[in-house]
């Protein structure tokens, strides 16, 4: 049985817009992904919510993505799924995107046998500045997500990890701006399906 890490932030947990919950098993896009899957795989599921990329976060290191990728790793997965960025362009850090990109680049490196696929981040919706995230993302976060997909689709052509960008196919939450409803959890775990099948 091969193993495949699902490492993200919110929207790999399966945060529900509105009330703070966890979508079951059978409405996230990673408990899909193993009833896909299955028998021939596992799904090590590693998302937090507010968790960073790349960027220090004060709530430690399993909220700061580079800290914990490695104990993960350490379960040696087969595939590695990252899902991670947009908590990083908070109105409290303001990197630029050669933080981002570098940040993403030694992610990457710290993968050593693994195959990889990166997901674009989404592109936040202007009423994320009317939700309950308003605290925490700004303008700039939002035209700054409007450069991260075409940024992660270069990285992943320039390392050689597959890539997959949903901004264009899926839709965020209306309550939040953010976060992935149910129907676009069944599509990320339908397309990724498909393709790791083909592997």
């Amino acid at each position: 049985m091969k193993k495949i890490l699902c490492f993200g932030d919110s929207n790999t947990y399966g945060f529900i817009a509105g009330d703070g919950g966890r979508y079951d098993k059978n409405t996230r896009w990673t408990g899909l992904l193993q009833q896909k899957l299955a028998p021939d795989y596992k799904i090590i599921e590693a998302g937090c919510n507010n968790r960073n990329g790349f960027i220090e976060h004060p709530d430690g290191d399993d909220h700061t993505g580079y800290k914990a990728l490695p104990k993960y790793l350490k379960q040696n997965p087969d595939i590695v799924i990252i899902a991670i960025g947009i908590n990083d362009i908070q109105k409290f850090y303001k990197p630029t995107l050669n933080t981002i990109s570098d940040g993403l680049i030694s992610m990457i490196k710290t993968i050593k046998t693994a195959q990889i696929i990166l997901i674009a981040p989404p592109v936040l919706h202007d009423n994320i500045l009317d939700g309950m995230f308003a605290f925490q993302f700004d303008k700039e976060s939002i035209e700054t997500s409007k450069y991260l997909p075409e940024l992660y689709k270069t990285i992943a052509k320039d390392t050689g990890c597959h890539f997959f960008d949903f901004n264009n196919e899926i839709k965020l939450s209306d309550k939040d701006g953010l976060h992935y409803p149910p129907e676009s959890h069944k599509y990320i775990a339908d397309k990724l399906a498909d393709f790791i099948m083909t592997l």
